[in-house]
């Protein structure tokens, strides 16, 4: 087992506690404005990291361009479409679909990068993500009354953000890989990443888009749960996958990180007071053989 394959798994367990945590502050505020708050604070935790560390001092200056770029397409765009879709499907929906982001890095590194896979972790990436997508498919019971399984808006376009968010996704990782495989600070490119999209949300809201006001105006609870929310899955999640992305392809890392939709089931459980439907232990059951293969080479 590699060091990256734990890197990966580490950030999609962190990725799974995010998604169930964004929900209550994503619809309080609107996906543009709880990721701009939340984008705004992670930024603040990790310079702070990084005028401790002095880590700014070897970050080449080609590298700040090309993190910029990738935290423009993976997180600016990528994570305000993921809660977009959020708000409309609610977590496990909208998981499922983000889950495709694997599918695409896949094939994008295949293509672009000229990654392979041997035959066992092949086999391992089908029954990853056949399981990742029963478990979420299939893991609603039909009778289910909760909020978080009811429709907010129009379904299709929910669908649609979801799909482009993980395409950003897979495009956002491809873009930084080269500069990980040198080897540069992982919580300098978070950094940098996450500012450039931070300043981004902030020239959209002064540009008067309707869409970026905050729907409600933001509380105190919510604001805690929203820097939380962003110390877990941006902070920790981001930096786990930029260091798993220094050795690891650019398809398996998406691969074992996309298994955070699976991770999500025990905590819907907690939260919903019920267990998840049979479907999605067929899907984990998938999953866990699926991973098992990949880890075992």
């Amino acid at each position: 087992m590699a060091a990256y394959d734990l890197l990966a798994l580490g950030a999609a367990a962190c990725w799974a506690v995010g998604s169930v945590m964004s929900v209550m502050p994503s619809r309080h505020l609107g996906a543009f404005a709880f990721t701009r708050w939340r984008m705004a604070m992670v930024a603040v935790m990790l310079w702070s990291v990084v005028a401790v560390t002095g880590s700014w001092r070897s970050f080449a200056p080609a590298d700040w361009g090309v993190m910029a770029v990738s935290g423009l397409i993976g997180i600016f765009i990528g994570d305000t479409a993921l809660f977009s879709a959020m708000n409309r499907l609610g977590p496990r929906r909208a998981g499922v679909l983000f889950a495709t982001h694997a599918a695409f890095s896949a094939a994008l590194g295949f293509v672009l990068l000229g990654e392979r896979m041997s035959p066992q972790a092949l086999l391992g990436a089908v029954l990853t993500l056949a399981g990742v997508m029963t478990a979420m498919a299939l893991g609603r019971h039909k009778d289910e009354t909760h909020e978080w399984e009811a429709n907010h808006g129009h379904v299709g376009s929910g669908v649609a953000l979801a799909l482009l968010a993980a395409l950003c996704q897979a495009v956002g990782s491809l873009v930084a890989k080269p500069v990980m495989a040198a080897h540069v600070d992982p919580v300098m490119a978070s950094a940098v990443r996450v500012t450039v999209a931070t300043a981004a949300h902030g020239v959209l809201l002064l540009s008067g888009f309707q869409a970026a006001r905050a729907t409600q105006a933001p509380t105190a609870r919510v604001l805690v749960r929203t820097g939380l929310n962003g110390f877990i899955a941006m902070g920790i999640g981001m930096t786990l996958v930029l260091l798993a992305l220094e050795k690891g392809d650019v398809g398996m890392v998406a691969i074992l990180s996309s298994v955070s939709p699976i991770l999500v089931l025990p905590l819907l459980w907690l939260q919903l007071k019920r267990a998840p439907a049979p479907g999605a232990w067929v899907g984990a059951i998938l999953t866990v053989l699926g991973t098992g293969l990949i880890l075992w080479r």
